[in-house]
């Protein structure tokens, strides 16, 4: 009795299903991903190789190269940053402000506005930076 040859059998996989999931995935991250908020003023931030990320929050405080204050998209003198900063520290949880000067200010006035911050109730300074190339 002759009996027929058996057939290999081969293991397909579909991948399809893999794809799908990996497609949803992606935009999963892509929709909960959260973005750094980034001010309106063009400023040329000063380059530094060890740079860390840190999310920004509110207290963001920037200093363009004509030496004009802007807190919270608002410009303000100096003469009425203490007074902001108080109001602003009282209300935040970490206490941190953050300085983005542009490269061009002179040192002196980063320096002034750092002492007005820590008497104003700043308890974490942060300098902004840009990564070198």
């Amino acid at each position: 009795m002759k009996l027929l040859p058996e057939k290999k059998k081969r293991a397909i996989i579909n991948i399809t299903p893999l794809v799908d999931v990996l497609f949803i995935l992606i935009i999963f991250f892509a929709v909960t991903s959260t973005f750094l908020e980034q001010p309106g003023v063009k400023l040329d931030l000063p380059k530094a190789k060890s740079t860390e990320l840190q999310r920004i929050e509110k207290a963001v405080l920037t200093v363009t190269a004509d030496e004009q204050l802007i807190f919270q998209g608002k410009s303000i003198d100096l003469s009425t940053l203490p007074e902001v900063l108080q109001q602003a520290m009282s209300e935040s949880q970490d206490r941190s402000l953050i300085i983005a000067a542009d490269e061009n200010v002179h040192h002196g006035l980063v320096v002034k506005i750092m002492d007005i911050a820590k008497q104003s109730g700043v308890e974490k300074l942060i300098i902004s930076t840009e990564p070198e190339p």
